[in-house]
């Protein structure tokens, strides 16, 4: 049955995660220099002010390809939308949700450690914004706990009717 509502938790993982794709993660901006350094789930980017005032955008000039977020957010997007399919076997979707809890946790802490250990270095000042996407991963592991404490629900459901026939 996929007109459950673990069925709407694990839909709005997917939501979030597509968007953490499109969101900032993180920002930093100088206001002494006009350096700024902006993290998103692709790249970690860093504009300076040139002498006409013109941002430059230098792009990842470090290397800092933060490719890590994406592929780590399109994977728990991709495991939650097979959960939601995977309604005949709730064990199998609880399986599924664990994995999904370990991967939003990875996603978090490469998110952090981008945000605070990497992001930080490139430009001095004070310290950076936490933008909207830094906290998707927070809103998907919620969701997430939600999902399998409704799935547990149905199977516990399930076998107790088991017992009675």
């Amino acid at each position: 049955m996929i007109q459950r509502i673990q069925t709407v938790f694990l839909a709005l993982i997917v939501i979030a995660m597509v968007s953490l794709l499109f969101l900032p993660l993180w920002s930093k901006v100088d206001a002494t220099t006009g350096e700024e350094v902006v993290l998103t789930a692709w790249n970690l980017f860093f504009q300076t002010v040139n002498a006409e005032g013109e941002a430059v955008q230098a792009g990842a000039q470090t290397g800092t390809s933060t490719i890590a977020i994406a592929i780590l957010a399109i994977i728990a997007a991709g495991v939650a939308l097979y959960e939601i399919f995977q309604y005949k076997s709730r064990i199998t979707q609880m399986k599924f949700g664990l994995i999904n809890s370990l991967v939003l946790i990875a996603l978090f802490g490469t998110s952090f450690y981008y945000a605070n250990y990497v992001g930080n270095s490139l430009a001095a000042g004070n310290e950076g914004n936490y933008e909207a996407g830094f906290y998707m991963p927070i809103l998907a592991l919620l969701l997430n706990a939600l999902a399998n404490r409704f799935i547990k629900k149905d199977e516990d459901l399930v076998r107790s009717v088991d017992r009675l026939r």
